[in-house]
């Protein structure tokens, strides 16, 4: 990596410690933390999220957590928006970024420089489209995106409302295709040059006890009072807030559609497989440094070593994309 990095990225699967290594980087180095997690953005959801309690933070100023307002949406393209100025202002501080979260497609947007769609949405037309949609259907809606752009309708389902809707909606709107935007955003420097690194246990088993331990500890600090107090707040089950891991399943025995205890069990089951395709998603980045814990992490020797890789990262920095250790 030839560029200098202007902020450290810490990522991995859920419950690989994340959370405290990224506080004690920022104390070695100076910095703060920027959350990355799609669903720790929101209010009232700290339990079920794992969003670090204030005495996890240590005194270490965290940003993008515990602001959005889980009835909204909030979009990728909102997290970039706010974030760049969050990272921005950090380093014109003197400080280094510390980007913390298991949010893969956040952390790529916000270092890439990723724009999203080509432009801005259209509340009138996106409804319009939508109702063309419902009414003719995901074949035909497909080849209408087809006509201008067959590189995109290639690539997307007839089922894919969402995707489809948005695509025809970027070229109405800009005469540009979304392929073609794409292809520019791609072509661009990265907005921020980063050492990312990633997080994972040798043993799989040892991933999948703690997050077992986690789903566990939930409940003890209150997942199910949290869940209801935001039925409650008026969040609507199909919410995006409340389709998260951890939120749908304790929603559902609290209607019950299950016991407490299956709730629990499927939180536990779809954490796991979460973190499988949060590795998937990491294992393609060749730019990724792995940090390999054994039976449980070792916090302060990795904070040490990522420490180091950035106080040399101005030199001749070596690419490294495995390590079997800290």
């Amino acid at each position: 990596m030839s560029d200098i990095p202007k902020l450290i990225v810490i990522t991995g699967p859920t419950a690989t410690g994340k959370t405290a290594l990224g506080v004690q980087v920022a104390k070695l180095l100076d910095g703060e933390v920027i959350g990355a997690d799609s669903m720790q953005i929101y209010k009232g959801m700290a339990i079920g999220t794992a969003a670090p309690a204030p005495e996890e933070m240590e005194g270490i100023p965290h940003h993008m957590i515990g602001f959005a307002d889980p009835r909204d949406s909030y979009s990728v393209s909102r997290y970039v928006e706010d974030a760049v100025k969050i990272a921005e202002d950090v380093i014109a501080r003197g400080k280094v970024p510390v980007v913390v979260g298991g949010t893969g497609l956040y952390i790529d947007s916000l270092i890439d420089g990723r724009e999203f769609g080509g432009a801005e949405a259209d509340p009138k037309m996106r409804a319009m489209l939508e109702g063309q949609y419902d009414t003719i259907g995901g074949d035909a809606m497909l080849a209408m995106l087809h006509s201008f752009d067959p590189d995109r309708a290639n690539k997307l389902h007839p089922a894919d409302k969402r995707r489809i809707v948005r695509a025809i909606e970027v070229y109405l709107l800009s005469g540009q295709t979304i392929t073609d935007h794409d292809k520019e955003t791609q072509a661009r420097p990265k907005r921020f040059p980063a050492l990312k690194y990633a997080l994972d246990f040798r043993d799989r088993e040892n991933l999948y006890r703690r997050i077992g331990l986690r789903v566990d500890r939930m409940e003890v600090l209150g997942l199910f009072d949290e869940v209801q107090a935001l039925l409650d707040a008026g969040v609507p089950m199909d919410s995006t807030a409340m389709q998260a891991i951890g939120y749908k399943e304790p929603a559902l025995a609290l209607q019950g559609a299950m016991t407490r205890e299956e709730a629990l069990d499927r939180v536990k089951q779809s954490s796991r497989q979460y973190a499988k395709r949060q590795l998937t998603w990491l294992r393609r980045d060749p730019d990724i440094r792995w940090i390999i814990w054994e039976q449980s992490p070792d916090i302060p020797a990795a904070a040490r070593r990522i420490a180091g890789d950035w106080e040399r990262a101005g030199q001749n920095f070596p690419s490294v994309t495995q390590s079997d250790g800290i």
